[in-house]
């Protein structure tokens, strides 16, 4: 997708989906946690501490998906402001351009010990900005 660098593909499992073999609604938050949770071991060292919450969600519901569906989770920074952190995140299945699902999560950075809300750590916020502007600036779009 040209707006989104950062993707992550699950397949849909049968315990995921309803009597109609519909992803129930509430495991769309969980792949978009394990694509969020891809997104930030990609840019930060395993011995690094970043903690953070969620505090807000949008979801959009387009389209179904299915049991053994391939999904791909397309995550993108949008903004990083003192404390928390907004993400745009697009589903889409596998081979197609249509989405599934739109979503928009706010984030919280917290303090890893008392988790209470703190600052985005720099060396977190100088990374999401490495990548995700990198990303703009060689973009053919």
């Amino acid at each position: 997708m040209v707006d989104y660098r950062f993707s992550h593909r699950l397949k849909v499992r049968y315990s995921e989906v309803d009597g109609q073999k519909i992803v129930f609604y509430s495991h769309y938050l969980t792949y978009i946690d394990v694509a969020v949770t891809e997104y930030f071991q990609q840019l930060l060292h395993h011995d690094e501490k970043f903690d953070f919450v969620l505090a807000k969600s949008t979801i959009e519901y387009k389209r179904s998906a299915f049991f053994n569906d391939w999904l791909t989770i397309w995550c993108r920074m949008e903004r990083v402001g003192n404390k928390s952190m907004t993400m745009n995140f697009m589903m889409t299945r596998e081979d197609e351009i249509e989405p599934v699902l739109l979503a928009e999560i706010i984030y919280v950075s917290v303090d890893h010990e008392t988790k209470k809300p703190c600052p985005v750590p720099d060396f977190v916020r100088e990374r999401i900005e490495l990548f995700e502007l990198e990303y703009q600036k060689n973009s053919p779009f």
